[in-house]
């Protein structure tokens, strides 16, 4: 894994962590950061040693969005340049082959509520905010924001996040689906991790697989999501792991059952 100016990915046993090491600006998103991000994901994906992801921030901000100096001096063309590469950064997550737990410790803004909602499972401290203020520079989210926001939150709730610009605590997310669990400040890292290792312990091939498909459900055909869920679990019925488990499975049931002594 190479050395990252602005992150660091550290790995125990199958589980990945990446934590975002730009504290002083609320891990505010620059250009080098987001190529780190890119290939950091982009090679957990192909890692056979890693089952599972953790990505947070160091420091009260998870991601307070794009670094606003470097992005003010942008050009024109630099500016376009940015977007395409963050199309790339989000796919890495979104699309990686490793489900992706988000720890979020503190502030997640614009891009970086982008980021969250690119992950499979989201856990936040109690002090966490989320938010998509990119409306009060008269601007409108540009790392899909516009688009994951209403297939997470359904279009009203979206409608309301990106037109008002609005900061919401974590909490306030959990019933919409967003995030999953909120937890106390000192139990955060640990739970993500011990989900993690959960995840990361079960047959890759099934995760990958069920990550292929709950997110085909989004926005796929239905008869297509049926036929790729078919493929996908007859390849694990005949694998070598299904068939362990099935065998120990059935032969556990098939024991008899001691009776309690009078």
């Amino acid at each position: 894994m190479s050395d990252y100016q602005t992150l660091t990915v550290e790995t125990s046993g199958r589980v990945a962590t990446v934590t975002f090491r730009r504290a002083n600006q609320l891990n505010a998103m620059n250009r080098l950061m987001q190529g780190e991000i890119t290939e950091a994901f982009e090679a957990l994906s192909e890692d056979a040693g890693v089952g599972a992801i953790v990505v947070t921030g160091e420091g009260r901000g998870f991601m307070a969005g794009a670094d606003i100096k470097e992005y003010a001096a942008q050009t024109g063309p630099e500016f376009d340049t940015f977007q395409a590469a963050g199309t790339r950064m989000y796919a890495a997550i979104e699309n990686n082959r490793k489900p992706v737990i988000a720890a979020v410790n503190g502030f997640a803004l614009g891009g970086g509520m982008e980021l969250v909602m690119c992950c499979d499972i989201v856990i936040a401290n109690q002090f966490a905010k989320l938010g998509l203020p990119e409306i009060k520079l008269g601007l409108i989210p540009g790392g899909g924001g516009t688009q994951r926001s209403v297939a997470k939150l359904g279009r009203n709730r979206a409608n309301l996040l990106l037109m008002t610009g609005a900061i919401v605590p974590a909490s306030e997310f959990v019933a919409a689906g967003l995030v999953n669990e909120i937890v106390d400040v000192d139990r955060l890292l640990p739970r993500a991790l011990e989900m993690a290792e959960m995840i990361a312990a079960e047959p890759a091939a099934a995760i990958e697989g069920l990550k292929m498909l709950t997110a085909h459900a989004l926005s796929g055909h239905l008869a297509d999501g049926l036929a790729m869920e078919r493929g996908i679990l007859g390849d694990l019925y005949r694998g070598e792991i299904g068939q362990q488990r099935i065998k120990e499975f059935a032969d556990r049931s098939a024991a008899p059952v001691k009776k309690a002594e009078p």
